[in-house]
């Protein structure tokens, strides 16, 4: 078995629309390219051309396919939709130029700081609170429908309102969403992706391709570290480096016969300028050693 294997402005360490500490947008896609990739995301909405035309013509002449858009913003406590809708606007208005980008992905906001690891949200919801969150991801996903025909996929992530296996299975309860599945997201906040993945097949329809190293993981549980500072000692690595069992996984995606979109996706912020194109086409070239992609 072999299924489409793209990439992210993830793997280059990209977190946001503009920083000093990332590489340009033109040498993330030359090296997404010369990597051997054929698809991609278009990460944080302003780091890559947000023109249509523009965007584009870029990929064309690197021969990549845009297959995703993403938004992570705060869903539950929420208090003015209308920038939400704004920022949505503009995502649709490129993406609708893109015939390949048949998805949405959708991530809850953080309840820590990134760099601090401060609260700045409650960890657990009441149930007030998360039935009001199911009904703002419904908003959000009618929004995008009444205006695309794609489909939003949401994203369990660390250190958000929706990230343990018991948080995933309510949702999944609750509303009728499919989901892009992280694998190191998904280990690092204590599940086993490859079980999860078996137990709901059906609801899979996306996966980012992610390792995570648990020693560092619990490196971060003693220390309390923030995330940002997990990422930087390395808690998503590699594959081969870390505890997903992706020789397992392909054997499970065979299983299941899978048939949704894949995206290799690794933590790196910020990244040596010289580093995610190696490790890119490492993972890559593992990836066609184990048989998960041609």
């Amino acid at each position: 078995m072999s299924i489409r294997v793209g990439t992210a402005p993830d793997s280059w360490g990209i977190w946001f629309p503009d920083d000093p500490k990332q590489v340009s947008w033109q040498q993330c896609l030359n090296e997404m390219k010369e990597a051997g990739y054929k698809t991609l995301e278009l990460g944080p909405w302003g780091y890559f051309p947000t023109d249509p035309i523009k965007l584009k013509e870029e990929l064309s002449k690197r021969d990549l396919e845009l297959i995703a858009t993403t938004l992570m913003t705060d869903i539950v406590f929420i208090n003015d939709f209308q920038l939400i809708y704004k920022t949505l606007d503009k995502i649709l208005s490129l993406q609708c130029h893109f015939s390949s980008a048949k998805y949405l992905v959708l991530i809850d906001g953080m309840y820590t700081d990134l760099f601090t690891g401060d609260r700045i949200a409650r960890k657990k919801l009441n149930d007030d609170e998360w039935n009001q969150m199911i009904a703002n991801i419904k908003k959000i996903v009618d929004y995008v429908k009444a205006r695309l025909d794609i489909q939003v996929v949401f994203h369990p992530h660390a250190e958000t309102h929706v990230e343990t296996e018991e948080e995933i299975e309510r949702l999944l309860k609750d509303i009728d969403l499919d989901l892009c599945l992280d694998t190191g997201h998904h280990m690092y906040s204590g599940g086993d992706p490859i079980t999860f993945i078996q137990k709901h097949k059906d609801r899979i329809k996306y996966l980012h391709l992610k390792d995570c190293n648990k020693s560092i993981r619990e490196k971060i549980k003693e220390n309390d570290w923030a995330f940002a500072q997990g990422v930087q000692s390395g808690v998503m690595c590699d594959p081969e480096s870390g505890d997903v069992d992706f020789v397992q996984l392909t054997k499970t995606l065979e299983r299941i016969q899978y048939a949704g979109e894949a995206v290799v996706e690794q933590d790196m912020y910020p990244a040596p300028a010289d580093a995610p194109f190696k490790i890119a086409k490492q993972t890559l070239d593992y990836f066609k050693k184990i048989g998960l992609v041609e």
